[in-house]
């Protein structure tokens, strides 16, 4: 299954291939994203060097622009290193349990970061360090990780096939009012919360979700769906008119209803708010320098903001959109506007019973 954050990625070199980001603006995004390395000899001077591990296939290229730059201008001897192998919580548990951690920061999720907490593989956040009031919510500053980021699931549709626009989870359902094929992803994650949002669970009762519940109620609509597992398949499938509905990542929609001219809609309510969780592994080489790091990302709200207009990752410091440019308040997920119509994501929950409730999922949908 592809990530959020390899998505990413891919969306970034998809749009400079379309013509849509410059050269300069690829470097930029793929630095934010930690898809390109801080190479070079004056790298390897350094006294003390910290590494950002990301999730992407370009390497040892560049230097982070958005969060290492500033960090480091602002920490003399320290370096802030780029490596896009990817921080599963495997690889992270490996290095941990073997003693040789090499990472310092890794961009995660809230239920990795629950997880790896829980198993003693992540470093508490120091937060007489990294200031909790720079993130718009409790649910961006966990235990064991915070968010410099966030991203949304929420419901596209193509707005040439239905009179009446859908305005909710329970709309997808409908498949009489808004016939057609629907898309989810192939993941439990953010599919089982619209399932019990469209059976009409208010967003702030979701947890714990009944899962034989939300399971069932996606087997209904087997006769009209499909699933996806990268962005790009999501960003296909709608665009070809194979589905006219669809669960998928905000900054896919956001290009869809900007290349479409507005055919292909989608809607803030109901979705569901994810924050791009960064954790720091447990003996991490750099120490405490990486909470100081992670600071930094969150206290700055300009590159966030920078993030949002290259790619759409959402802006998570509360200063930071009152420094949004009108023409992209439509598109930020954090957007007061558009937050509030959201549920954000119990990674606490997802945490404690992902494995067990993905695989029960899979097992229904591909049985």
């Amino acid at each position: 299954m592809q990530t959020f954050q390899q998505d990413c990625i891919a969306l970034a070199l998809q749009q400079h291939a379309r013509g849509r980001i410059s050269r300069r603006g690829l470097m930029r995004a793929l630095a934010a994203l930690g898809a390109l390395g801080a190479g070079g000899d004056a790298f390897a001077q350094a006294e003390k060097q910290l590494v950002m591990v990301n999730w992407g296939g370009l390497a040892n290229q560049g230097f982070g622009d958005f969060y290492g730059a500033p960090f480091a201008a602002e920490t003399p001897g320290v370096k802030v290193l780029q490596d896009s192998t990817g921080p599963s919580t495997g690889r992270i548990r490996s290095m941990v349990e073997s003693g040789r951690v090499t990472w310092d920061l890794c961009d995660s999720s809230a239920s990795g970061a629950n997880l790896l907490g829980k198993l003693g593989l992540a470093a508490k956040v120091d937060y007489s360090i990294v200031d909790r009031s720079n993130v718009i919510g409790p649910g961006f500053a966990l235990d064991h990780g915070a968010a410099p980021y966030s991203f949304s699931s929420v419901l596209v549709y193509d707005s040439a096939k239905f009179p009446t626009p859908p305005t909710s989870w329970a709309d997808f359902w409908d498949t009489k009012r808004f016939p057609g094929t629907r898309l989810l992803r192939r993941d439990a994650t953010c599919v089982l919360e619209a399932a019990m949002m469209s059976m009409g669970t208010a967003p702030g009762a979701l947890y714990p979700i009944n899962m034989q519940a939300g399971i069932k109620r996606v087997l209904e609509l087997r006769r009209n769906l499909v699933f996806w597992t990268n962005g790009s398949e999501s960003e296909q499938l709608m665009r070809t008119g194979e589905a006219v509905m669809g669960q998928i990542w905000h900054t896919r929609a956001s290009v869809l209803e900007k290349e479409s001219k507005g055919r292909l809609k989608f809607i803030w309510n109901q979705g569901v708010l994810q924050p791009g969780i960064f954790v720091i592994p447990k003996g991490n080489p750099g120490g405490a320098l990486a909470q100081r790091l992670l600071a930094s990302m969150l206290a700055k709200p300009e590159p966030q903001v920078g993030l949002l207009g290259l790619l759409g990752n959402g802006p998570t410091n509360p200063k930071a959109a009152a420094l949004v440019p009108a023409e992209l308040k439509r598109f930020n997920p954090t957007d007061p506007a558009n937050a509030t119509q959201q549920v954000v994501i119990d990674g606490g929950w997802w945490g404690e019973n992902y494995q067990a409730v993905n695989q029960e999922f899979l097992d229904a949908v591909t049985g």
